[in-house]
C-alpha cells in the first residue's frame, strides 16, 4: 500500500461519493472501497488502465477529463480525488476549476518538484531527475507542469479556493503543512496532498 493512499483514505469520511479523476489501474480506488467502505468511480483516459479497472469490478468511465469533466453535474460527488496526475494535464487550472465544481471538496497530491533531492539533482547533475515519483526521463515523461507545494498553495491562496489542510509525505513521515511552516515543509515533502474546497 502507498503511504498516499492511506493519506488520502484518512481525509475521507466514511460512505461518502468519490470521484477518482486519472484513476490509472483502479489501486487507490480499490483500497478506498476496501478500507473505507466509499461509493467510488473513476474516469481514465488509457485503455489498458480502463480493463484493469473493469477486471477489478470497479466502476470506470473511459475519457479526457480535460475534455468531459464539464459534463457531470455540480456537487455530483462528496470528493473529487485527482492523485499524481495534475502535472500532466494541459490546462490544470481549468482541471482545478472543474473538480470544484464537481465535488464538495476536492484532494489533490502532487509529486513535488521542491523536494530538496529534486533540486540537488539540478543542482549538482544539471538534468532532470528520475525518481520514485518522477520516474521518467524528461523525453518520455506525461508531467507537462511540474509545480511545488508552495506553487500549488500560492496558486490556491491567488484565485481564492479555500485549503482546508495540505500534508506533505516522505519516506519516513507524513506531516501537516500550515502557511508557518511551508518553506520546511516544500523542502522536505516528496508528496504534497491538499484537501481544498
Amino acid at each position: 500500500m502507498k503511504k498516499e493512499f492511506k493519506v488520502i483514505a484518512d481525509l475521507l469520511p466514511n460512505n461518502t461519493r468519490v470521484l477518482d479523476v486519472g484513476c490509472g489501474d483502479g489501486a487507490l480506488m480499490d483500497f478506498l472501497v476496501k478500507e473505507k467502505n466509499i461509493e467510488v468511480r473513476g474516469l481514465e483516459l488509457n485503455q489498458n488502465n480502463v480493463q484493469e479497472c473493469i477486471y477489478k469490478g470497479l466502476p470506470v468511465i473511459q475519457g479526457n477529463a480535460e475534455s468531459e469533466l464539464y459534463q457531470f453535474p455540480k456537487q455530483s460527488f462528496d470528493y473529487v480525488v485527482l492523485s499524481q496526475t495534475l502535472q500532466a494535464f494541459y490546462q490544470p487550472d481549468k482541471v482545478l476549476r472543474e473538480l470544484l465544481r464537481i465535488g464538495k471538496s476536492v484532494i489533490v497530491s502532487i509529486p513535488n518538484f521542491g523536494y530538496w533531492k529534486v533540486r540537488t539533482s539540478l543542482l549538482f547533475f544539471g538534468k532532470m531527475p528520475v525518481t520514485k515519483t518522477l520516474p521518467n526521463t524528461w523525453f518520455n515523461t506525461p508531467n507537462l507542469h511540474m509545480c511545488t507545494i508552495k506553487d500549488l498553495f500560492n496558486y490556491c491562496e491567488d484565485q481564492n479556493i479555500t485549503i482546508k489542510k495540505v500534508i506533505g509525505v516522505n519516506e519516513n513521515k507524513i506531516s501537516l503543512i500550515k502557511k508557518n511552516n511551508l518553506e520546511v515543509k516544500n523542502l522536505f515533502s516528496k508528496l504534497g496532498v491538499f484537501l481544498i474546497g
